[in-house]
């Protein structure tokens, strides 16, 4: 292997996973490259079910070997919600700051607070294999958003580890130690080990 398509248009993402992977033999595509959009529906119980599903479609359609990820919100005392339906959680075309809305309305009166981003990663092989990854990042839902970057869930996310939310990091600080870069990186590792890529070596990405 020494080509990946990223199965995401976020810009953002891209930008990620391009970074960690920069000091391997990968050329790294997305459906840009190739000029494709597929719709894949996430109804998968869990994040690991929906990020296998979207690596499988894009592989089965570009022959390809196709990384995709799922992540959302875990809140403990919502007994994991709103989990998978976390870009959902009020309704199916809610916007961030409706479904902020609702999580802070949902936790009115609870003092347990602790919750976790969490993303699974899965690179579906043209040999029917399937290498996955989570990551998970701890910390508290605030009471009222703070903060003017991030998405999501991230105004009310706060990291014990600089007092800031999410919202309130730039996207390398939060992109240095989050959910994704954890996920991203347990997968680099995992291919290194098994010689499927190797690290040092770098094969320019389509621009």
């Amino acid at each position: 292997m020494n080509r990946i398509l990223v199965a995401t248009q976020n810009k953002g993402k891209i930008r990620e996973i391009k970074d960690i992977l920069k000091d391997t033999d990968l050329e790294i595509l997305t459906p840009d490259d190739l000029g494709m959009s597929i719709n894949v529906e996430e109804d998968g119980k869990t994040f690991l079910e929906n990020a296998v599903k979207k690596a499988m479609a894009w592989r089965e359609a570009t022959g390809i070997d196709a990384l995709a990820d799922d992540s959302g919100l875990e809140v403990l005392s919502l007994g994991g919600r709103p989990g998978v339906r976390s870009s959902r959680f009020a309704g199916d075309n809610a916007t961030d700051s409706e479904n902020v809305d609702l999580l802070l309305k949902t936790m009115e009166g609870i003092n347990d607070r602790r919750a976790r981003f969490v993303c699974e990663v899965a690179l579906a092989l043209v040999n029917g294999g399937i290498i996955s990854a989570r990551g998970e990042y701890e910390g508290t839902i605030l009471r009222k958003p703070v903060g003017e970057n991030g998405f999501g869930y991230d105004p009310v996310f706060l990291d014990p580890g600089t007092g800031k939310t999410f919202a309130q990091l730039s996207r390398e600080e939060k992109n240095a130690f989050s959910h994704r870069r954890k996920a991203l990186t347990l997968i680099k590792d995992k291919l290194i080990a098994e010689g499927i890529i190797r690290s040092g070596t770098k094969v320019d990405s389509i621009p």
